[in-house]
């Protein structure tokens, strides 16, 4: 049975929900707060119904959008890159080539779809295992918490 806690969540988390709601509605699975390689942390991860594979990071403020230097890494894990933010963000500090995602915690909208930089077939497998892992052993935590107690 879950708590009935809950942790409030940051502007980025509630954009990130927003974000995968969105993904959702073109028929893709998100997993937020996903590790792709070591270092690396992306808001969301999303894999489409034709095995296309899009990363989403979530901006809620120029501070967390000029202090994040790790972004460029990502492009290498992705067929398409997207920043997400909301209607208070200034978007002329956004780089061009990125797709555009306004959201809020409910939800999104695609305001510029990016190029489409196809993944090679080895790394699209090793990131589509990834993601496939990480999402089971999420819900495997969410429906055995013993499970994580015994393991951490």
């Amino acid at each position: 049975m879950l708590s009935e806690q809950t942790i409030p969540l940051l502007p980025g988390q509630l954009l990130a929900r927003g974000v995968s709601r969105l993904m959702a509605s073109y028929g893709f699975s998100g997993v937020e707060e996903f590790v792709p390689a070591r270092g690396l942390r992306v808001d969301v991860i999303a894999l489409g119904p034709k095995g296309e594979v899009w990363i989403i990071e979530c901006k809620s403020s120029r501070a967390d959008f000029t202090s994040d230097t790790k972004w460029p890494s990502y492009l290498e894990w992705c067929d398409r890159f997207f920043w997400a933010v909301d209607s208070d963000f200034p978007t002329d500090l956004l780089p061009d080539g990125a797709g555009l995602i306004m959201a809020d915690a409910y939800g999104g909208e695609i305001l510029r779809m990016p190029d489409c930089s196809t993944l090679a077939p080895a790394r699209r497998r090793v990131i589509t295992q990834k993601i496939a892992q990480t999402a089971a052993r999420r819900l495997h935590a969410l429906r055995d918490p013993a499970m994580n107690a015994a393991a951490g």
